[in-house]
């Protein structure tokens, strides 16, 4: 069922175009990459005061308070433009293991952020000027840092094809894990 609806996506004229775009692609994946920057290095830039390993001295307010708007802009854009990036080839992206991998962890620092901002982060004027914020804090800090550089590893590890479903034989695990559909012999 799901595999029917993402070949018909990959089959609609707009995606075509999108994946066979002389211009119109390679801008839409830079801007990925680079809005993807902007998101990931405010993130570690808050994990790291989370942590208390830098910007000690700032107040976590006033810190959240100025990189916040960043990361959700950068959010944004890197959210629709890797939208467009998995409507160009839908059922290439749902069969990467990779790219499944990426999923769930994207899940986890969805949940993880989620946590944070509706625990700890809204006592934050409590602990806001301590050096070493409180336990739960560093925890999420360390979270995010962990699934972040997963997502990002696993991200580019997409370009490659080393488990594509077209490629056979492959040991049982991986088509199991990408959920390719193996003929029987």
């Amino acid at each position: 069922m799901i595999e029917r609806f993402l070949v018909w996506l990959g089959e609609t004229p707009w995606s075509i175009a999108l994946l066979e775009s002389l211009w119109v692609w390679p801008l839409v994946e830079s801007t990925h990459v680079l809005t993807l920057g902007l998101f990931v290095g405010t993130t570690v830039m808050m994990d790291l005061r989370l942590l208390g390993i830098a910007f000690r001295k700032v107040p976590i307010t006033a810190f959240t308070g100025r990189l916040l708007p960043w990361t959700h802009i950068g959010f944004i854009i890197m959210t629709v433009t890797g939208l467009l990036l998995f409507y160009s080839q839908p059922l290439r992206y749902y069969h990467n293991l990779f790219f499944r991998v990426k999923v769930l962890v994207l899940l986890l620092a969805g949940a993880n952020v989620a946590i944070f901002h509706n625990g700890v982060h809204r006592h934050a004027a409590e602990w806001d000027r301590d050096a070493s914020p409180p336990r739960a804090a560093r925890i999420a800090g360390a979270v995010s840092l962990a699934v972040w550089t997963v997502v990002v590893v696993t991200g580019r590890l997409i370009a490659y094809n080393w488990f594509d479903c077209d490629i056979q034989p492959q040991p049982a695990w991986v088509n199991w894990m990408a959920g390719c559909p193996v003929p029987l012999r």
